[in-house]
């Protein structure tokens, strides 16, 4: 990889084209106007996910015991192996793997998986969480674009998040089971704890009377599922120009820097279906190439437990956000040492596999069985 841009990597544009992004992007000389973009309706809508993010954490808490013997007996999600394949696939059917990864710690909460098994269903829930930036991929080739160019940012995104995540799975579960991070607990989430229960309790006890314990874990998961959305919404939307490119280009070369910025930008949007899908319609326009943004992929899957992190907070389980907090340390771990050292044939590695990958409609299809077959077969073992 070279350190220099090159200019084949940025299209040309006009001096009047601009790129509209579901992403914040500041530039010094832009930082006086930034206050005059923010509206009351975005404000609003923050508000409004905020406490829709609370509620639905509630809900899913209380509701989680009422509902074991449905996990246990129908779900099947009583081991790490099953709890796995459970996170995954259930990432791919709603989309996104933050509401996934709330509803392992509920689960945790109520005794219904352990430690273990609560760890490898967040991380099943990661794994599938990618899926969302080559469903993108595809809708760009049913546009008419370029399948290669289009694919392979969902396609890396895929391979990058599931060879760290693998890898950090190994380390995570050997670092819970040595204890070696049980001293991280966060013990002040008492307090926060208490308040928001005093504010939902009157809405918990009208659902208790009205619904049943599964119809209250449902309503929970889609409540939280439409707090994401709505704070994607409340995002502000920002644009590039040619020359904040040229300023750009500069950067997409040094790998801490692309992780710094994949890690900075999760964090921010909360969202890692958000960090990662920008990407997709970057590539086509030919602002990055697929080398680059390998460290960025890197960053984003570590600052996308920020708002699990919080779930665990809310529940007011220590060892709940202990798990949470052995996520990231495993997944930092693997991806800065890969960084640091063998990232050029990692890098090859990746791009080779996306290129078979996109070579022929064959192989598109056997990665796709292998995508939906793999977290169906861990689900039932």
């Amino acid at each position: 990889m070279q350190d220099s841009p090159d200019t084949d990597t940025i299209t040309s544009v006009s001096e009047t084209q601009e790129i509209s992004l579901p992403i914040s992007i500041s530039f010094p000389d832009e930082i006086s106007s930034v206050w005059e973009r923010v509206h009351l309706r975005k404000i609003g809508l923050f508000l409004a996910s905020i406490f829709m993010f609370v509620l639905a954490i509630i809900l899913m808490k209380d509701s989680a015991r009422g509902i074991s013997y449905l996990v246990q007996d129908f779900i099947n999600v009583t081991n790490p192996v099953n709890c796995l394949g459970f996170g995954w696939l259930s990432a791919y059917l709603i989309m996104s793997g933050s509401p996934i990864a709330a509803t392992a710690l509920t689960f945790f909460d109520a005794g219904m998986v352990n430690k273990i098994s609560a760890f490898t269903m967040i991380t099943g829930s990661r794994l599938g969480a990618s899926f969302i930036v080559l469903f993108i991929g595809f809708i760009y080739v049913i546009r008419g674009r370029d399948r290669a160019a289009s694919l392979s940012m969902g396609l890396l995104s895929l391979t990058v998040t599931w060879s760290t995540y693998i890898l950090g799975l190994l380390v995570g579960v050997n670092i819970l089971r040595a204890g070696l991070l049980d001293w991280v607990q966060l013990h002040s989430g008492a307090l926060l704890y208490k308040t928001t229960e005093l504010m939902f309790d009157p809405i918990l006890t009208v659902m208790n009377g009205l619904l049943p314990h599964w119809a209250i874990f449902l309503c929970g998961l889609l409540i939280i599922m439409l707090s994401f959305q709505l704070f994607d919404r409340c995002l502000p939307q920002m644009t590039i120009k040619e020359s904040q490119v040229g300023q750009m280009s500069r950067l997409i070369y040094r790998r801490w820097v692309m992780f710094s910025l994949g890690a900075l930008i999760t964090m921010v949007s909360m969202s890692v279906s958000l960090s990662l899908s920008v990407l997709v319609p970057l590539s086509n326009r030919g602002f990055v190439r697929r080398e680059n943004v390998i460290p960025y992929i890197m960053g984003a899957n570590i600052t996308t437990f920020i708002d699990t992190l919080f779930a665990a907070i809310l529940i007011n389980n220590s060892s709940a956000f202990t798990i949470v907090f052995v996520e990231m340390v495993s997944i930092s771990l693997v991806s800065m040492i890969i960084l640091a050292t063998i990232y050029h044939h990692y890098e090859r590695s990746m791009l080779d596999l996306v290129a078979w990958i996109t070579t022929g409609n064959r192989n598109l299809a056997i990665f796709l069985l292998v995508v939906f077959v793999v977290p169906i077969f861990l689900m039932v073992t």
